[in-house]
């Protein structure tokens, strides 16, 4: 990556110019059997639609605050980056009162509904299925999404001293976001083109470095899995050689 990348939006469009045909986020939930895997590119293009959804649609503005009530998912590392392009803060976990807009998936809906702003509902469902019946008081994102454009430019420059993450009561601006990323990068020993598999939440730091920024900081790529409590020793095993996983981290 470059070294004058300095927000998580700098990271992926490095990576998309180095290489858009490589996987970045191999995604396995292992309570359904779903696998889906994303190029830098498709993944990228998912990160536009979804930035002019939040940007045009959501009318969210950069320093507001977005609350990501999701676990790990390929879909939530699209809403991180899409929150980082617009300049919003992506508030993991977050208070939802508290928050100008939310993104919740199933389980969280209920809690959702104290933002008084724009909300979001990700159903999470296999091949990212909209909602028989959206939870009332939500838009589908399954919905919304795809007539988005596929290119994104943020009506104002991202400010990368400004904050871009909190998670765990750590408040991170996008500058220190891609610092941690890269020392975090070095002492797990990414290369570009390494595999890291890793079967932790978005709750925490080391979840969401390990599960998107640590590898798009070093040009390797994420097998992310959720439920991976769900697989054997020896399905594990077979995981790790089918997709040439290098560094396992649980």
């Amino acid at each position: 990556m470059n070294a004058s990348d300095r927000t998580p939006a700098d990271l992926l469009r490095s990576a998309l110019a180095a290489d858009p045909a490589r996987p970045l986020v191999t995604f396995y939930d292992d309570a359904t059997g779903e696998r889906v895997e994303l190029s830098v590119a498709t993944f990228a293009n998912w990160v536009a639609k979804t930035a002019n959804l939040l940007q045009g649609e959501m009318s969210a503005e950069p320093g507001e605050r977005l609350a990501l009530l999701v676990p790990a998912h390929w879909q939530s590392a699209v809403w991180l980056l899409a929150c980082s392009s617009v300049g919003v803060v992506a508030d993991v976990g977050g208070d939802p009162a508290a928050a100008d807009h939310v993104v919740a998936g199933p389980g969280r809906f209920e809690d959702g509904l104290a933002c008084q702003g724009e909300r979001m509902a990700l159903s999470l469902a296999p091949m990212g299925r909209r909602f028989t019946t959206p939870p009332a008081g939500w838009a589908d994102y399954a919905v919304e999404v795809p007539s988005q454009g596929d290119r994104f430019a943020p009506y104002a420059p991202v400010d990368p001293d400004g904050e871009a993450l909190t998670v765990a009561g750590v408040a991170l601006t996008g500058a220190e976001l891609v610092d941690r990323a890269r020392a975090d990068a070095r002492r797990l020993g990414l290369d570009a083109g390494a595999r890291l598999l890793s079967g932790l939440d978005y709750d925490t730091w080391d979840g969401l470095s390990a599960g998107l920024f640590a590898p798009l900081a070093a040009g390797a790529s994420v097998v992310l899995c959720r439920n991976l409590g769900e697989l054997s020793d020896d399905g594990l095993a077979k995981r790790v050689e089918s997709e040439r996983v290098s560094l396992t981290v649980r």
